[in-house]
């Protein structure tokens, strides 16, 4: 992470990812696949680590082996060439960014699911511990979702609504405001954040207009009619 400057001279935090080289690897359609998508190939890998099929579909879409490979879901097949690199974002977007966080290993109760703990005087012998999970005889067992000491972290976590600082064409690098999953090093998904309010309110735009549609291709009943005269 590092800082920049607004536009109105505050000072953010912000992480900074390299999101160039993205490779359009595949186009899925609604006739061969079942649905739409785009699949989205980034990093070089050597050969030898990649299995047979992949390094034949790398081949026919004449591209080297790619490290992560990943399909996007479209609503609508796109036209003409696709915009892959950071451009396609502005500063002042806002947008989620998936990927994994940090494992942390077998954790206890505490630091886990932020239990308070037992007594920490000296009369306590169960200072960091569970305690009793069992309910008696009634109903006997434990509750789902109890929860119990495990493993945390490395899981697939999103992070929704950062806004975008700044876009660096020449770089290949946007600048996020705030923290992303993962180590550094790791690999995210930056997508256009959907459920942000601007979004919601156009979603709710859109779905109104095709009610409003839908309800003027039906038949009107006799009162409509009789209410409009």
């Amino acid at each position: 992470m590092t800082n920049v400057y607004d536009a109105k001279g505050r000072l953010c935090p912000v992480t900074v990812i390299a999101a160039g080289d993205n490779i359009l690897l595949r186009r899925l359609t609604q006739e061969n696949e079942g649905y739409l998508a785009l699949q989205v190939g980034f990093g070089v890998q050597k050969e030898s680590r990649v299995s047979k099929p992949l390094l034949g579909e790398f081949k026919k879409a004449g591209v080297g082996p790619q490290r992560i490979v990943r399909e996007f879901r479209l609503q609508k097949a796109p036209e003409g060439d696709v915009n892959l690199s950071v451009t396609q974002f502005q500063p002042g977007d806002f947008v989620d960014v998936i990927g994994r966080s940090k494992g942390k290993g077998f954790q206890g109760v505490m630091k886990k699911h932020n239990f308070h703990g037992q007594g920490a005087a000296h009369g306590s012998k169960t200072h960091r511990r569970i305690g009793a999970v069992g309910n008696r005889s009634t109903p006997g067992r434990i509750w789902k979702n109890q929860g119990m000491p495990g493993h945390m972290g490395d899981r697939r976590v999103t992070v929704q609504n950062l806004q975008v600082m700044q876009v660096r064409e020449a770089e290949k690098i946007i600048l996020i405001s705030g923290a992303v999953p993962g180590p550094n090093g790791s690999y995210v998904i930056v997508r256009p954040a959907i459920k942000h309010p601007e979004h919601l309110l156009a979603l709710h735009a859109e779905h109104r207009k095709h009610e409003e549609e839908e309800k003027a291709k039906k038949p009107k009943t006799l009162r409509e009619m009789a209410q409009k005269k």
